[in-house]
């Protein structure tokens, strides 16, 4: 044999070992895909518990919002005019003429305060404002003074940028 071929033998691997070699690439491939599909199965279910857990929420809102409207509805009925006045009969009350009426004047009472049932937003001035000066400045004002920052740090003259 000549030298080339030596050398090219003794650095050729055994059909083993190439077989070993390609059983692990496998194997590493198939370990791969299975913890790829572990996690993509980890993470569907759970996006699928809270999805239903979810679904349980609104259901529970929906139950509660029926029940109150029922409430309101049940009020609502109790609180009619009817109702009201059958309920003053059965306790013995009966209407009064307003010449019936005795209004009796007690010293220190000056009565309910008025509720003051009228919106009114409250004013923003400028004195109540806290807003930093990061967010007053406007982009040009910003970049304005960046460069000059810049322009002292370096000791560059800036010319035609006036404030």
């Amino acid at each position: 044999m000549n030298r080339g071929q030596r050398l090219i033998q003794a650095y050729r691997q055994a059909p083993w070992r190439r077989q070993v070699q390609w059983i692990g690439l496998f194997l590493a491939a198939v370990i791969f895909a299975a913890v790829v599909a572990g996690v993509y199965l980890s993470v569907t279910a759970r996006a699928a518990a809270y999805g239903r857990n979810i679904q349980d929420v609104r259901s529970d809102m929906e139950i509660i919002e029926k029940e109150i409207e029922n409430l309101e509805t049940e009020l609502a009925s109790l609180t009619s005019v009817e109702v009201m006045e059958a309920r003053a009969d059965g306790l013995g009350y009966r209407l009064v003429q307003k010449n019936q009426m005795i209004h009796l004047t007690v010293a220190g009472y000056g009565g309910r305060p008025l509720a003051n049932q009228s919106v009114v937003a409250e004013a923003s001035t400028p004195e109540n404002a806290s807003l930093p000066p990061e967010f007053t400045l406007s982009l040009i004002e910003w970049f304005q003074i960046t460069v000059r920052g810049w322009a002292a740090k370096y000791s560059a003259p800036v010319e035609g940028l006036t404030q």
